[in-house]
């Protein structure tokens, strides 16, 4: 059986697909992070990927959450033994089916379709699940490059941050997009945190396999002006934590997100930023974050 082997953030997780399915388009976009099988570290999490015959639905799933993101569904389920089983569904098209261990170690996805929506979906959920753990959040987030350091730029669905990023793009000179939606963040035992680019970008291609140290994290709030404002303590920790993929209520993953969460807050700067999408709201962010 073929195995695709990629690393995000020093994290390595593999692919492997049955007899007759073929992965190498839809991967395409992981290529940045391929790493030899035959070298690679220890896996993280392993994913098997079958026909849709081949996977069931279990009996007795109890419902924990029913998701609609603009026409992206994700239906996750919790078997009598713990495991875990989600639907992916594209404006209310099946497009995959997925079976997860109860610590996320390994997984199989069943494909009813051939679009991308469902592997990658399910590679962010087995990957934001299994490295919770490990010191290692998937952040929902804009990153900028500037001056060796990663900005993030937090908030709700249609806050701006794409918008803010382009906006850095257009008028901070030297400045660089790191990913567009889905950038991971990884804290090590010294306090110190990096940001990595992902195979997950949103709508905006940007599959980088980089990393720099974490400059700071940027919540934005639309405004009819611009202010920025530095968070410390519980507000900057209350900040992070909307941002952040995780299945909180499991407790051993909740925990893990919580001492990122905490070690970010303390060792990062946070901010809070009332915006207009404006040249003055970039120029405004960037002479105060960056001197931090």
């Amino acid at each position: 059986m073929k195995e695709y082997c990629y690393t995000v953030a020093g994290h390595c997780f593999s692919v492997h697909p049955a007899a007759g399915i073929t992965l190498d388009g839809p991967l395409a976009h992981y290529a940045p992070f391929a790493t030899d099988p035959a070298t690679a570290p220890e896996r993280v999490f392993r994913l098997q990927v079958v026909p849709k015959e081949q996977l069931s639905e279990p009996a007795g799933l109890v419902l924990e959450i029913d998701q609609d993101d603009d026409g992206s569904q994700i239906r996750l389920c919790r078997t009598p033994d713990g495991r875990s089983w989600f639907v992916f569904s594209l404006f209310g098209a099946l497009s995959g089916t997925m079976l997860a261990a109860a610590d996320f170690s390994e997984a199989t996805l069943a494909l009813h379709t051939q679009d991308e929506f469902a592997l990658n979906n399910a590679l962010m959920v087995m990957y934001a699940m299994r490295t919770a753990r490990l010191g290692t959040a998937l952040f929902h987030a804009a990153v900028i490059g500037h001056g060796g350091r990663g900005y993030l730029f937090l908030g709700k669905s249609g806050t701006g941050k794409s918008t803010h990023a382009r906006l850095w793009l257009r008028y901070i000179p030297d400045s660089e997009l790191v990913n567009d939606d889905n950038p991971v963040v990884r804290v090590f035992p010294d306090g110190t945190a990096r940001v990595y680019g992902s195979p997950w970008s949103g709508k905006t291609p940007c599959y980088r396999n980089m990393e720099l140290p974490a400059g700071g994290f940027v919540q934005l709030a639309q405004a009819p002006y611009n202010a920025i404002r530095r968070l410390k303590g519980l507000a900057a920790y209350a900040a992070l934590v909307p941002s952040i993929s995780g299945k909180r209520w499991d407790r051993t993953i909740a925990d893990g997100l919580h001492e990122t969460e905490n070690a970010l807050a303390m060792h990062v700067p946070v901010w809070h930023l009332d915006c207009l999408p404006d040249e003055a709201a970039a120029q405004l962010c960037a002479s105060q974050i960056t001197q931090a």
